[in-house]
């Protein structure tokens, strides 16, 4: 789909701080821009035994990698994992915000913590992450991809806290980057329902009845687009939506 990130050289290679990287769709992520030529900082929370089978992943591809455990709710936190990808590789080109929660909320039930889980996680530590990885990314005219989801267009009953948090991360990409630019683009990926391995089979039937290509996405949907935007380099401030045509 695009030219790789960088030649063979370790040297030269781009690096790449991808957030819940250790599992699931941001595995696929780190993966793909391991195979793409980047190094890697795998960000996990509790995940460690997974983080440190990405790495090991990771390194069977060329690359290099390592895991750094860091609570994204906590900035000290979000500050330390920056110096140690600034210790560790001595530059940084793309952050992907990819670590998120995703709680069913019963409107009746929500709750004030049911809010603060959704904003802190999904919301104000991708800026966090955005503000810490700023000068680095000034300095290699890096990239940002923030994740939302297709919760934050159409609004999802049941999980109001989520749609509102996946909302903001529409509205806190357009702002970074007119903030950031010209140095760094900031893009955002919206994803309709991607099929993992263990998902429930209902979520998979009723996204197919509702999408106009009458399937679920495949994390390589979502890892093309990444791809994609980390070599675009006349695109920011865009929302990629890759949902199979749900939301028209």
């Amino acid at each position: 789909m695009t030219d790789p990130i960088s030649g063979p050289s370790q040297k030269d290679a781009r690096v790449a701080l991808v957030t819940g990287a250790a599992k699931r769709l941001g595995k696929a992520i780190a993966l793909r821009l391991a195979t793409d030529g980047a190094d890697l900082i795998i960000h996990y929370r509790e995940s460690q035994k997974e983080a440190q089978e990405t790495v090991a992943e990771v390194k069977k591809l060329g690359r290099r990698a390592f895991a750094v455990r860091a609570d994204l709710t906590n900035d000290s936190e979000i500050k330390r994992l920056f110096a140690q990808t600034r210790e560790h590789f001595g530059r940084l080109d793309i952050l992907v915000n990819s670590a998120a929660n995703f709680i069913e909320t019963p409107f009746a039930s929500i709750t004030e913590s049911d809010w603060d889980r959704a904003l802190d996680s999904n919301l104000k530590a991708y800026f966090f992450c955005a503000q810490a990885a700023a000068p680095a990314l000034k300095s290699s005219q890096g990239v940002i991809i923030n994740f939302a989801d297709i919760g934050g267009i159409l609004g999802w009953p049941g999980f109001i806290p989520h749609s509102i948090s996946k909302a903001g991360v529409l509205m806190l990409t357009r702002t970074l980057a007119k903030e950031l630019a010209p140095e760094v683009r900031v893009n955002a990926i919206a994803p309709g329902t991607i099929t993992m391995p263990g998902d429930p089979p209902e979520w998979q039937e009723d996204f197919i009845n509702r999408a106009p290509l009458r399937r679920t996405g495949s994390p390589a949907d979502i890892t093309d687009a990444v791809s994609f935007l980390v070599n675009a380099k006349f695109i920011t401030g865009h929302t990629l939506i890759v949902d199979g045509g749900r939301t028209l």
